[in-house]
């Protein structure tokens, strides 16, 4: 807010004043200004007033109204500028105060935020640090997991294995078991069904074929169900493998020879054979019994034909069956096979997986390395950081001190502050309500302003008569209004140096109250020290009395001696003046009618002496 003094305001009040005594003491017929001067109008914010014309008075004005009406204007326009003047340096006086305030408001808000900034940072660091550590400690538990879920896993596989191999040995002695009974054929069954007895040993081989492919599918099956649940499994050694193949490849060599042996051939051949040696056993000399052997050979050709046509029956469904078992072999082979190379395929793996598991440990011991190493690291930090922060707690608890120091004074600053503004808003309405004084003033100047001009209109033919008389009495007015400035300026610079004067007279009374103060407490103290001076003064006193007793007493016994002194030594003179009176008085006193008279006045003397002296 602009507080700046408008320059116009001690015109506007002589021109107020001015007009007001013409509206009072002139008539109808009488005007002061001139109607070009009514243009201007003091601007509140502007410069300089331009220039007016003369002033016009009539010839019934006194001369003393006039200059005292100019003498109230110009005081009236000092005070106030004394005034604006005074409230200008006050409102300096706060804008400088205010202007300090705000830089140390400002200083302040730098500091806390310094501050803030400082302890956001190592509460940022004491989180990191936290953080870190309970991410170690995650890893730390997913590790020693993972480390349990291994060492589970490995025990399994183990405990697997062990399986494995007692269902190897157990496949191993089923396959060395078979092949006796596969070569040796039934001997209930006769010669004509050896074909019977041939093709069927050829199927039990087989079956334990199949069941060593069943049980190395439930191996693998196991196997390929453990791989995925375990991730670091460890790798499975199959040690009776080759043994279990060369056991296959002589199981598979014994089924061949007897499929060569057993052809279906040559068991058709054999009966005939031997049909025809038994024939042939008889003699040519037999004839007698030609009868009978043909009954019972057509007979037994008849049986012969019925057990070749079973026979071949027999042969068709060992055929299908033989077909049969070897399509099954087929497959077996097949599955064998795929069996062979999804068993490398799951070595291969579980190198690789031994590979990994190796690996992994390497890596926990390096993880438990870096653990170890990032351990005694937080330690190393949790140390500084503890012995920082308990620096920074020195420090925060002497900053505290001074904070709260600080705060003191920031309290009386902004009391001081509120006062300086309380006196501001005060200046502010007191500005105010001049302001609205010099609206007022204003109008009512206006309104005189309007009332001059119709008088001036109306007393403008009886100016003419009158202008010279009043030309001369206004120039000795403009002599006296001259000589009144001129004194008024003087007066206007004694009453400056007069407040300048009074200002610093406030401040040395101001400091001569502090010495004052000082000079009151230091009178306190030296009334203080005055009392303990004047109670060892009567202490003296009572000192002295006592001691001027005893000299008095002194003094008493000294006279009375020097008192006995005297009628001693005058005792003495007249007993040198006159000896022979002296001598009879002593042959008197010695005589012996009056023995005990010299002792008597001897000790009558001596007694007086002793009571004399003390």
């Amino acid at each position: 807010m602009n507080h700046t003094p408008s320059p116009h305001l001690s015109e506007g009040g002589k021109s107020a004043g001015g007009g007001l005594l013409c509206s009072l003491g002139l008539g109808s017929d009488r005007g002061i200004r001139s109607p070009d001067s009514l243009t201007h109008t003091p601007s509140p914010t502007g410069g300089t007033p331009s220039s007016s014309p003369p002033l016009l008075l009539s010839p019934g004005l006194g001369v003393l109204g006039l200059g005292s009406l100019g003498a109230m204007g110009e005081g009236a326009g000092g005070d106030w500028e004394s005034r604006e003047e005074l409230r200008l340096r006050e409102l300096e006086e706060a804008r400088a105060r205010a202007a300090q305030m705000e830089k140390t408001m400002r200083w302040w808000s730098d500091c806390t935020a310094n501050w803030r900034e400082k302890w956001s940072k190592v509460r940022a660091e004491r989180n990191r640090a936290r953080d870190e550590v309970r991410q170690l400690r995650q890893r730390l538990d997913t590790l020693t997991k993972e480390l349990t879920s291994v060492r589970r896993e490995r025990q399994e596989l183990a405990s697997e294995n062990e399986t494995l191999r007692q269902e190897a040995l157990l496949l191993r002695g089923d396959h060395a078991a078979p092949p006796p009974s596969a070569t040796s054929p039934s001997s209930s069954t006769a010669h004509h069904r050896g074909a019977s007895s041939s093709s069927s040993p050829s199927i039990p081989p087989s079956s334990p074929v199949s069941s060593s492919s069943s049980s190395q599918v439930h191996t693998d099956c196991k196997l390929e169900e453990g791989l995925p649940g375990s991730p670091e499994p460890e790798p499975v050694r199959d040690v009776d493998l080759d043994r279990q193949k060369m056991g296959e490849q002589k199981d598979l060599e014994v089924l061949e020879a007897v499929f060569h042996s057993k052809a279906p051939g040559t068991d058709t051949q054999e009966p005939w054979d031997s049909r025809g040696g038994s024939s042939n056993v008889n003699p040519p000399g037999s004839r007698s019994s030609t009868g009978p052997s043909r009954q019972e050979r057509s007979r037994q050709l008849w049986e012969d034909a019925s057990t070749v046509e079973e026979d071949y029956s027999k042969l068709n469904a060992l055929q299908l069956r033989l077909d049969e078992s070897q399509k099954v072999l087929l497959k077996e082979r097949e599955d064998k096979l795929a069996l062979s190379k999804s068993i490398e395929r799951l070595e291969a793996e579980l190198s690789q997986w031994k590979l990994k598991y190796e690996e992994l440990s390497k890596s926990k011991q390096e993880a438990l390395k870096q653990l170890n190493l990032l351990k005694e690291m937080h330690q190393d930090e949790l140390g500084r950081i503890s012995e920082d922060l308990e620096d920074e707690l020195g420090a925060r608890t002497s900053m505290d001190k001074k904070l709260a120091e600080l705060r003191a004074e920031m309290e009386r600053l902004q009391v001081e502050n509120a006062a300086e503004w309380g006196r501001r808003e005060r200046l502010e309405t007191e500005k105010l309500a001049l302001e609205r004084d010099n609206k007022k003033l204003r109008a009512q100047v206006e309104d005189l302003e309007e009332q001059l001009a119709k008088k001036r209109r109306q007393a403008a033919s009886a100016l003419d008569t009158d202008l010279k008389a009043i030309q001369s009495e206004l120039f000795e007015r403009n002599k006296e209004l001259a000589d009144l400035r001129h004194v008024h300026a003087k007066l206007k610079k004694q009453f400056q140096e007069k407040t300048a004067e009074l200002a610093h007279a406030n401040r040395r009374v101001e400091s001569h109250e502090a010495e004052v103060k000082k000079l009151r407490l230091r009178v306190e103290e030296l009334k203080k020290e005055l009392g303990q001076a004047e109670d060892e003064l009567d202490e003296s006193h009572n000192q002295t009395r006592k001691l001027q007793r005893s000299l008095d007493e002194q003094v008493e016994q000294t006279e009375n001696l020097q008192v006995q002194l005297e009628h001693l030594q005058s005792r003495l003179r007249r007993q040198q003046q006159n000896p022979g009176l002296f001598g009879k008085m002593r042959s008197t006193r010695f005589s012996s009618e009056n023995p005990d008279g010299p002792n008597s006045d001897m000790d009558e003397e001596d007694e007086e002496l002793q009571l004399q002296i003390p």
